[in-house]
């Protein structure tokens, strides 16, 4: 109550992140803005040259693949993740045996670093010795072994299947929260009138943690369309380009390609395109609803 007589000290207290925040989150995204309309290398002298680079990125084939293997990633995500950590949630929800074990190896991706699980995949998908192949011979299903990253038609599959064993936990434990908010008096009466567990999950526990479910939606797009530093250390968008997304073709062209302006341009339309998803979703979901 005293802080609420006193807003500006609230004020002083988030100063420090939001000049943090603003310093490497907000100001970037207008220094992009302002890269974008230039042709620069990074040593010579800036040339203004309007919607060029634009107009290049719309024809560039590239680009679009990767905006093609970024949708991949969001609907893996969105599709895998979600249903998957919402199941676990459900399951590990009741009073079993080693419920705070399962809940802790479901979160241990969430915190390892990137890289770590990027080279542990890595290993595990190598065509000579990784562990998928040698399971495949194990079980007699050699025929069905692959170069599981060095295939075109595949290398997706598999970068997806890494993301969503990534991210599973983060939504997971979110997931497990909000069922534990739900009113267990509610619970107890479904029980008295005869509810089967499906009937308690459909028409009590679901509705309930639906915006839940709806922000997590919304987190899990956002985050999709970020999705960088697991494909660059597993694959840096090969071979061919087949696992090349929008967020590894902008530092490709940025800082291997030495095209500041170029690769500013396509970070403006990575921007744009996640706003647009996320709006559109946010819209789909209100209209639901309401």
């Amino acid at each position: 109550m005293r802080l609420l007589k006193k807003p500006w000290k609230i004020g002083i207290g988030i100063m420090p992140a939001l000049i943090i925040y603003c310093v490497f989150s907000i100001i970037p995204i207008f220094i992009s803005f302002y890269y974008s309309f230039m042709s620069w290398n990074g040593f010579s002298e800036m040339k203004y040259v309007g919607i060029d680079n634009f107009i290049e990125v719309f024809k560039d084939g590239i680009f679009w693949l990767s905006v093609k293997n970024n949708i991949l990633v969001v609907l893996a995500s969105v599709f895998g993740q979600i249903p998957i950590a919402l199941v676990l949630a459900l399951l590990l929800n009741r009073k079993i045996k080693g419920a705070k074990f399962f809940r802790t190896i479901g979160f241990m991706p969430v915190v390892i670093s990137t890289v770590v699980i990027s080279i542990t995949w890595k290993m595990i998908y190598n065509s000579q010795q990784g562990m998928l192949n040698k399971f495949l011979d194990l079980i007699g299903l050699g025929f069905i072994k692959q170069n599981w990253l060095g295939d075109p038609d595949i290398a997706m599959i598999a970068i997806a299947i890494t993301i969503i064993w990534q991210f599973v936990g983060l939504y997971f434990i979110i997931f497990l929260s909000a069922l534990q908010t739900v009113p267990k008096e509610i619970l107890e009466a479904s029980d008295l009138d005869g509810a089967t567990e499906w009937q308690k999950t459909r028409f009590i526990i679901l509705p309930y943690i639906r915006n839940i479910i709806m922000i997590s939606v919304v987190l899990c797009i956002s985050g999709s369309l970020k999705t960088f530093d697991l494909i660059y250390v597993m694959t840096s968008g090969g071979p061919a380009h087949a696992t090349e997304v929008m967020a590894t073709y902008m530092y490709d062209k940025t800082f291997e390609g030495l095209r500041y302006g170029y690769g500013s341009a396509i970070s403006v339309l990575i921007f744009v395109f996640s706003i647009t998803l996320i709006l559109i979703c946010s819209k789909l979901l209100g209209k639901k609803e309401s």
